[in-house]
């Protein structure tokens, strides 16, 4: 948590920060679940971070076999449910017989035992991953998928898994838990066999339209504005489609395009909680020699890193993080900042206000709000009594809350 805000603050390539922060909300995981907390830090360095501006289908693959992902969508426990009823039956057997030949002090399968074979033989397809693979990892949820394309996915998954899931393991694949027969997915027969039914499922949807329209769709939405042009989401599914899933090439489709720099895009985002955290940090030129008080602000703030739950990950849209409360919560954490209340993160305000004065105000609006404010904002601003006030309502003004 500490090393990503440090990032997110100093990294000297801000675009490939914002990269992260957005493939990582995709493939979103949630630390408290169980031991996917263990996989976190893999996860992002592995996964996620070697291909923000590389291929899609590369990270949807490392996506797929990371066990940060198996665990907390639950897709090492899928199996195919005729090897796991003959796996159960051929213990009860083996143990029946060790048994009945009276072999050193074997015994009849006690009652908790075959409790748990009989659970072993119970288990089977687990449809979490597969469901969300299309749903919000490719195709969107408006693709035109059914009930039996999910289970189809699922049943070409079984077997991915992880060795010794609860004591940090690695993925693996085991054959012996897969189901070999043929899927059809989304009107394509998969009859790869073995791990490579998965790969085939993954092939599909990283070529598939309604995946270039879906994730084009997306990161519009947060580079350039709620509601991005229809033209710049074409244009970037069109890239993504003629480039194989080119995500330096389709990044760079929105962030060259005449509507990312139009004057309606302008300062149409708001800020997320981490965004406002680090650009105060950074805009205010704080020295941070112990980030942990700001990973605090954050919880604080209602976006705790690693701390979505449900895999949609955090919102991207004013709706979300916009209200009053929210908005003085950000208030609070300018006062903190600019009165020196956070434990290891030091500001020199006379450095950015030497004092109250027009010119002081001028020099903030200028240098943090980028010289545009409103009349509300330069009125607020000459209310205040000190620098360091004068700091935090820069910090916590509507200017600044938007990017």
């Amino acid at each position: 948590m500490q090393a990503r805000i440090v990032r997110a603050i100093s990294s000297e390539r801000q675009l490939e920060e914002v990269l992260v922060d957005f493939w990582f909300n995709h493939f979103n995981v949630f630390s408290g679940k169980g031991q996917t907390r263990v996989y976190l830090t893999e996860y992002e360095r592995d996964a996620i971070r070697p291909y923000v501006l590389g291929n899609f289908r590369d990270m949807l693959g490392a996506v797929a076999e990371s066990p940060a992902m198996l665990f907390y969508l639950d897709n090492f426990q899928n199996v195919d449910p005729k090897a796991a009823q003959r796996q159960a039956d051929e213990q009860l057997a083996r143990q029946r017989q060790a048994a009945a030949r009276g072999r050193g002090a074997a015994r009849a399968p006690t009652e908790e035992q075959m409790q748990r074979m009989q659970q072993q033989r119970n288990r089977g397809l687990n449809e979490n991953y597969a469901r969300e693979l299309m749903e919000l990892h490719t195709i969107g949820v408006d693709a035109g998928y059914t009930q039996n394309d999910v289970v189809a996915v699922a049943r070409a998954f079984t077997g991915w898994t992880i060795t010794q899931p609860r004591d940090g393991g690695t993925f693996q694949f085991n054959a012996a838990i897969h189901d070999n027969d043929p899927k059809v997915v989304l009107g394509a027969t998969i009859k790869a066999g073995g791990k490579r039914d998965g790969e085939a499922v993954l092939d599909l949807l990283a070529t598939h339209p309604s995946t270039a329209k879906f994730l084009a769709a997306k990161l519009a939405r947060r580079l350039v504005s709620d509601e991005p042009p229809a033209s710049v989401v074409e244009r970037a599914a069109r890239v993504f489609l003629e480039t194989k899933g080119d995500l330096r090439e389709m990044t760079r489709s929105i962030i060259t395009s005449p509507e990312f720099f139009s004057a309606e895009a302008r300062r149409a985002k708001v800020k997320t909680p981490l965004e406002f955290v680090a650009s105060a940090v950074r805009a205010s030129s704080a020295a941070v020699n112990n980030p942990q008080q700001l990973v605090q602000a954050l919880r604080t703030l209602g976006m705790p890193l690693y701390g979505a739950q449900p895999p949609t990950g955090w919102g991207d849209t004013a709706m979300d993080w916009v209200n009053t409360g929210a908005l003085l919560g950000r208030l609070n954490f300018a006062v903190q900042l600019a009165s020196g209340q956070l434990r290891g993160v030091r500001v020199t305000v006379r450095d950015l206000a030497a004092d109250t004065s027009e010119a002081s105000r001028n020099a903030l609006v200028e240098n943090l709000l980028l010289g545009t404010v409103s009349d509300a904002t330069r009125d607020t601003l000459a209310k205040a009594e000190s620098p360091q006030q004068l700091l935090a309502l820069t910090l916590g003004s509507p200017e600044f809350q938007r990017r």
